[in-house]
């Protein structure tokens, strides 16, 4: 397998992975055209996957990149799965769903997610960006979690992450943010990411004995998404990172890739039969980041079942496998 690094393409990868993409019942939430998920989409269909599940809230866009998926090969299979991640009563929906198709599900890459919001409460009363990112994911995967482990493979999870877990830990006795009025957009993001990380090592250690690989990744800060595209200013991320001290504070400028180059790391986390030996881990630039280049936040095993109890709590639901 070639040498991968920050200019890797999801084209790439896939080609050398190609025999692990072939026959795969996959589902991607956030498949909207032009973001990230449609980029991994895009580039694994020329390996003849058997079932792409396309899920996110809005049916026309799902069509769209559906649409987009058949004209490269018609002999790929897709489905559109309506799911709003900030509304646990949709979820439960979209998962009774799921539970009932005929395919087990091979591979889950839980994509969608939002950015530096302003304050905001879900339906169910959760700052927005936690239920979005973290809370609805942390819902969806384990209410179908079954069908992942009856995968022929065992199944895998795939948290797509952000390097923007740095800006904060998960504030567990205060995920709202004393209701609004200690509120910062990116700490608020970062709470949420960080909870990504920790949820995918949570998975590996419940579940890796049952044949399940999860692991979370930072695809790199991306130009040309539906979620950059609406997304804050940096000037407010720089002022944040230099008040933290991370080195992010002082580079002349983020290092942007485009979706072909942040998807490639998708597909890796995704197919790679090589990466079940790093189970729970965090991949960077198509490489498995060494423990010590995680912050603590984002690898401790101990807040990881923290986050866990907290998160079934919030869903008014315990997941015992």
């Amino acid at each position: 397998m070639a040498s991968y690094g920050f200019d890797t393409t999801a084209t790439t990868v896939a080609n050398d992975l190609s025999s692990h993409i072939s026959g795969k019942t996959i589902i991607v939430t956030g498949a909207s055209p032009k973001g990230l998920g449609a980029g991994f989409i895009e580039a694994i269909v020329p390996h003849k996957p058997k079932l792409i599940v396309l899920a996110g809230r809005t049916v026309s866009k799902l069509e769209e990149t559906a649409k987009n998926i058949h004209a490269q090969d018609q002999d790929v299979a897709t489905r559109v799965l309506v799911l709003n991640l900030s509304s646990q009563r949709q979820i439960h929906e979209a998962a009774k769903e799921v539970n009932a198709y005929p395919e087990n599900i091979d591979v889950l890459v839980n994509n969608a997610g939002v950015m530096a919001l302003p304050y905001e409460l879900s339906e169910d009363g959760i700052e927005m960006q936690f239920a979005a990112n973290h809370i609805g994911h942390f819902l969806f995967t384990n209410l179908i979690m079954e069908k992942i482990l009856s995968s022929a493979s065992g199944g895998r999870v795939v948290n797509v992450g952000s390097d923007g877990y740095r800006l904060s830990p998960v504030r567990f006795y205060d995920i709202n943010f004393d209701n609004g009025k200690t509120y910062d957009k990116w700490h608020s993001y970062g709470q949420s990411k960080t909870a990504n990380l920790l949820f995918a090592k949570s998975l590996s250690s419940k579940l890796g004995k049952k044949g399940l690989v999860s692991l979370s990744l930072h695809p790199g800060a991306i130009m040309g998404t539906s979620l950059a595209d609406h997304g804050p200013d940096f000037e407010s991320l720089v002022t944040m990172d230099k008040a933290q001290g991370h080195e992010q504070g002082w580079w002349e400028g983020f290092p942007f890739k485009s979706v072909a180059q942040g998807a490639a790391t998708h597909v890796r986390a995704a197919f790679d039969p090589s990466l079940a030996q790093h189970n729970g881990c965090h991949l960077s630039d198509c490489n498995v980041l060494p423990s010590e280049e995680v912050r603590s936040w984002g690898r401790d095993e101990v807040e990881a079942e923290m986050l866990w109890q907290k998160s079934e709590e919030m869903v008014n639901r315990k997941f015992r496998f």
